[in-house]
């Protein structure tokens, strides 16, 4: 029965986050999500993970990066949002309903906490390179001084 359970709650997650790719909202998220279900009981399922795990992360350190990236996806994410709130509260859009709103609200809301967190990464790599070696940093960690000072 967990099988069954499993099997179609991971199918459904992956398809919709499928149908996500070319919808708004976050599709590539569903994907990873439900091929994370799958892979609790089905072992076919792990690499195809592995393969979303590494193209999330990919994606994360390219925004990380680039600053005119990051802003161009903040302002995605921002009109996403805009989308959402300006179909709840009663202007009629084309192929727009409450539910399509709020994915677009949460997609949004997403995708800038997503942004937030890999520029914040990115500064804390920028920081740690730049730290003068033999100095103490954050959480106890520190670089060695080279050999022959």
């Amino acid at each position: 029965m967990k099988t069954a359970v499993v099997a179609v709650l991971g199918g459904l997650l992956t398809l919709a986050g499928i149908a996500l790719l070319v919808l708004p909202g976050p599709g590539f998220v569903l994907v990873a999500a439900g091929l994370a279900v799958l892979a609790t009981r089905f072992s076919w399922a792990k690499k195809p993970l592995d393969y979303a795990k590494d193209k999330a992360q990919e994606g994360v350190e390219e925004v990380a990066k680039s600053p005119w990236r990051a802003a161009a996806a903040v302002l995605a994410a921002m009109a996403l949002v805009a989308l959402g709130v300006l179909t709840l509260v009663g202007v009629d859009l084309p192929l727009m309903n409450a539910f399509t709103a709020v994915v677009l609200i949460l997609s949004g809301l997403f995708l800038i906490g997503t942004v937030v967190f890999a520029r914040r990464q990115e500064k804390l790599e920028q920081a740690r390179a730049h730290r003068p070696a033999g100095q103490r940093g954050t959480a106890g960690a520190y670089r060695a001084a080279p050999h022959g000072n």
